[in-house]
């Protein structure tokens, strides 16, 4: 009786690592497990962090399904944003739905607007080559409030791995990729609201986020981030 029970804890064990926990592209994703990110404003204060968790691990027809949910927290530790993502894994191409980009709380505020949204995916291929473009990703919205027509557009372009260099954060020293991009948003409700951004952002082979993600407008550093601890 006893070496049944263990038998069947043991099984179960096995199972629960297989359906909890996957590999793909040199990434080990498990339920449970997450990340933090600490931000920081251009002059290097802190203005909070940021904590994701793994909430789902799934297998596809199209690949490896990751549900991480997302909570942006202040100094105080009060919470100020929730947001979930979705991640696919094919093997070749870590693929992050682009509808992440806009948190619940935005959609909230579009709930009376009609809003209509079309998207391209952020791509990050499985293996990094300094001097390769990646594809494009955008949002656009069509809306109205009442008579008034209204679009949101969002666009990442000319994303490049421009570089490769060791990188040293407070969650260790890696051999990073260097990815430079363009940022363009634009909501007009009458008239246009114009901003536009560089990034720079660093990542790492098996690590599925960020390392760090630097924001500049107009050549001056607006805020960065960098990753603090995972588990």
């Amino acid at each position: 009786m006893k070496k049944l029970v263990l038998w069947s804890i043991l099984c179960f064990s096995m199972l629960c690592g297989q359906v909890f926990a996957q590999e793909c592209a040199g990434l080990t994703m498990k339920e449970g497990g997450g990340f933090e990110m600490a931000n920081f404003d251009g002059k290097g204060k802190s203005t909070g962090k940021i904590v994701y968790k793994i909430a789902k691990v799934s297998k596809e027809a199209a690949g490896t399904v990751f549900t991480i949910d997302m909570e942006s927290f202040n100094t105080k530790g009060k919470s100020e944003l929730k947001n979930t993502y979705k991640m696919l894994c094919d093997g070749n191409v870590l693929t992050l739905d682009a509808n992440s980009m806009i948190s619940q709380e935005q959609m909230k505020s579009f709930k009376d607007m009609e809003m209509k949204f079309t998207y391209d995916n952020i791509e990050y291929p499985a293996k990094f080559n300094v001097g390769d473009k990646l594809k494009d990703a955008s949002v656009k919205g069509e809306g109205k409030s009442g008579p008034m027509p209204i679009n949101f557009n969002m666009l990442i372009k000319n994303r490049v791995i421009a570089g490769q260099e060791k990188l040293t954060i407070p969650a260790g020293t890696y051999d990073a990729y260097k990815l430079t991009s363009d940022m363009n948003v634009e909501m007009v409700m009458g008239f246009p609201i114009k901003m536009d951004m560089q990034t720079i952002s660093y990542r790492a082979p098996g690590v599925v986020w960020d390392l760090k993600t630097e924001t500049y407008r107009k050549g001056k550093l607006m805020g960065y981030s960098e990753l603090t601890k995972i588990y």
